[in-house]
């Protein structure tokens, strides 16, 4: 068995693809599946999610991590958390991590979105999955690589090999190499880039949030087949 991490997407993936953006998308995917949400769209751009608007769906994204005008809620895993979207079907589009969803579901056969809050739960999904490979793919930050993804990688990429024998490429090298150097979750994720700059947003309680450790056992789900609108994944809890 093959373990791959990405540092940025790829784009050719031939099995089983975790896909994270810890600040904050994946990690808020999954906070609304906590809460109740019965199914989330990533949008491939903005304007579809807009589209989308007054058919019963709620909108959540972020631009350089501020709320998108029109979106009924931002980008915020805390935000999310505070609310109750039982029944309800959230469309997402964000700067990083719906873009990254979208390149593997080009080629991927199950694809998983991860977070530190569910990294447990999303690597013993991705195991129990895979024929021949996991990869771990890291949305990075306006198309750089970012510090929070690669840590979340590495944890991911430890916890996989304590559960069985993979090969591993140089991307999970590094990734493991991260882990093992960037101290504790929160202090990895505030000394990123992008973590001091929803610091600097007054978005700190997101990374606070983010840097829990698989709280949740909640992994969302790309579901293949479905009849979904034109430009959309559609995501449940799995």
């Amino acid at each position: 068995m093959r373990l791959r991490v990405d540092l940025l997407p790829h784009g050719n993936y031939p099995d089983v693809v975790l896909v994270i953006d810890t600040l904050r998308a994946t990690t808020t995917a999954v906070t609304y599946l906590e809460r109740g949400a019965e199914a989330l769209l990533l949008t491939r751009t903005p304007e579809v999610a807009l589209g989308l608007k007054g058919d019963g769906f709620l909108l959540g994204g972020e631009r350089g991590g501020l709320p998108i005008p029109g979106f009924d809620f931002g980008n915020s895993p805390v935000e999310a958390q505070s609310q109750n979207f039982t029944g309800k079907t959230v469309v997402m589009n964000t700067t990083n991590g719906t873009g990254a969803s979208h390149v593997a579901a080009q080629s991927g056969k199950h694809i998983f979105l991860a977070a530190l809050t569910n990294a447990h739960a999303a690597a013993r999904r991705a195991r129990a999955q895979a024929t021949e490979e996991v990869a771990i793919v890291c949305a990075g930050t306006d198309e750089r690589v970012s510090l929070e993804d690669v840590y979340t990688a590495g944890v991911l990429a430890e916890y996989l090999l304590s559960l069985g024998e993979f090969t591993i490429d140089d991307g999970a090298r590094i990734a493991l190499t991260v882990r093992r150097n960037s101290g504790n979750p929160l202090e990895a994720l505030s000394s990123s880039l992008h973590g001091g700059r929803l610091n600097n947003l007054g978005l700190g309680e997101d990374v606070s949030y983010a840097a829990q450790l698989s709280t949740s056992t909640v992994v969302p789900t790309l579901v293949q087949g479905e009849d979904v609108p034109a430009g959309t994944l559609r995501f449940v809890a799995g």
